[in-house]
């Protein structure tokens, strides 16, 4: 089987995506994608159970695997048993060496939600990332400022895009390759043996898996690589995002499916409030309050964050904590101090519950996260911690947070959805915004949140105005009128906005819409 290619590639891609390269992807594809599709398909099934009034719950055929406290991931490599600060930031060349570079013990380098998935962005990611194995990587500002990876660096974990992206741009027998097994197999097959070498390993995070059955697809894509390659089973390490609220339910079950590969579970609070809302879009009686009330204090988050904490803990894996948005503000001392506050709260409540690590969205909040997980957590990691006392149940996992839906509200939602939009379709997919770093999962929540606002009759403001299409249209014009002059396409990210906010059927991802509308 041989790939083909809709747009043509420069020598510099032709060195990435090497003969031995294509045919390995190519076998990827073949041999996995159709499994795939089959579990893309089994959401379809389980989102219409859940819209006719089956709620999610632990699976009781699985009972047996959460009850035997007999198995274990295997042991977690040294590179990664210190992971107490990981900052996360696209493939971006100049993202990338000053991640690395920023204090933190881990960057994520991110193929999906704050990279806007065009061409030469996936492409310029690979090269860049081949570049920081084989330690050539550098960069030159437009200004002529030089950056280079000090002798101290953060350990690379690289996030593939969600099972349901493709990659236009790559076909097999005429149809569009999976996104995440590009993303993946290339970066494998091109650095694998010289990472081994260097005493590390491919590290991958896995975004927004929904079921053990798509954890088990990628154990079987891991072991069929490193066969293809000659290596080790279990050389692969991931973490997985716990991003959704189905896979709440199943995280036994996820480890135990990856437990030859897995070494951690990530709370990813964004994604996992869009899940939130996306897969109880049709129930008027889950109708959010304001995004800014939706913090991980609310019970719902907290005994998720717990949860996931005892399930890591107890099969010897770990547990990370989720990020932070805020960012520095500049030129407002009051403000940046409050910002400051707000996130060292935040890990103050990771570390004191168990968590042995954490995200941050900007280097200036490394040094916050790093004092407040090593004066809580002295040791590499808090694994010996089992959190006995923990006992959550469906309930916990289901309860609604309390709060209002305000004007100011809707108008931060429409505003964040309009502006992020116009950066995404511009090709950047990680925007600060309000003093807060916004990537696609956090603008989901805001998109999301207007259309269950309209679509429900529990969609009233504080003040009892009912949130419809009219308000919106209002609300969305005086938003417009109010950003500064700028290239970015703000009247067509506000048209792709009203086009996702105003349809009777919830729209699954705005990715989805937006791909479509990219080169």
């Amino acid at each position: 089987m041989t790939l083909t290619f809709t747009t043509s590639l420069s020598v510099e891609y032709q060195a990435i995506l090497t003969p031995e390269i294509q045919t390995f992807v190519a076998d990827l594809e073949e041999k996995f994608a159709t499994r795939k599709e089959e579990l893309l398909a089994k959401r379809v099934v389980r989102q219409k159970k859940i819209d006719a009034g089956e709620m999610p719950d632990f699976l009781p055929e699985t009972k047996h695997i959460r009850e035997d406290n007999s198995w274990k991931v295997l042991p977690i490599p040294a590179p990664l048993q210190d992971r107490r600060v990981e900052i996360t930031g696209p493939v971006e060349r100049k993202m990338i060496i000053n991640a690395l570079n920023s204090g933190a013990k881990v960057f994520m380098a991110d193929f999906e939600d704050s990279l806007t998935p065009t061409w030469q962005s996936v492409m310029d990611g690979q090269v860049n990332l081949r570049d920081y194995v084989n330690g050539t990587i550098s960069f030159v500002s437009p200004e002529g400022k030089k950056y280079t990876l000090n002798e101290t660096i953060a350990t690379l974990i690289v996030r593939p895009r969600g099972w349901h992206l493709v990659e236009k741009h790559v076909l097999l027998n005429g149809k569009p390759i999976t996104g995440a097994l590009l993303d993946f197999g290339v970066y494998f097959y091109l650095n694998a043996k010289n990472l081994i070498a260097r005493g590390l390993s491919p590290y991958f995070y896995l975004p927004k898996l929904e079921s053990h059955e798509e954890a088990a697809l990628w154990a079987d894509i891991f072991a069929f690589s490193e066969q293809k390659l000659g290596l080790t089973k279990g050389t692969i390490k991931a973490t997985v995002l716990i991003e959704t609220i189905v896979a709440a339910f199943e995280m036994d079950e996820i480890l135990y499916a990856l437990k030859d590969y897995c070494v951690g579970l990530n709370c990813g609070r964004w994604d996992y409030i869009f899940s939130f809302i996306k897969k109880f879009s049709k129930r008027n009686d889950f109708v959010l309050p304001d995004r800014a009330a939706v913090t991980m204090t609310t019970h719902f988050l907290r005994t998720y964050s717990l949860l996931l904490i005892q399930t890591t803990h107890k099969r010897g894996a770990f547990a990370m904590g989720g990020m932070s948005a805020f960012i520095p503000v500049k030129n407002d001392e009051a403000a940046n101090e409050k910002a400051f506050a707000m996130v060292r709260a935040d890990k103050e409540r990771e570390a004191g519950d168990g968590h042995d690590g954490t995200w941050v969205a900007h280097p200036a909040l490394v040094p916050v996260a790093m004092e407040v997980f090593n004066r809580l957590m002295p040791t590499p990691n808090q694994v010996s911690r089992q959190l006995p006392e923990v006992n959550v149940n469906a309930r916990d996992l289901l309860t609604l947070p309390e709060g209002a839906i305000t004007e100011a509200g809707l108008r931060n939602n429409i505003s964040v959805s309009v502006q992020y939009l116009a950066s995404w379709l511009s090709g950047l997919g990680c925007v600060p915004i309000f003093n807060l770093m916004e990537d696609a999962a956090t603008a989901e929540i805001a998109r999301s949140q207007i259309w269950q606002w309209i679509h429900h009759d529990k969609g009233v403001l504080s003040d009892g105005r009912a949130v419809t299409i009219s308000l919106f249209e209002q609300l969305l014009a005086e938003e417009l009128d109010k950003l500064p002059k700028s290239n970015l396409p703000y009247e067509r990210a506000a048209n792709m906005l009203t086009d996702l906010v105003s349809q009777v059927e919830f729209a699954e991802f705005l990715t989805l819409s937006g791909y479509e509308q990219l080169e």
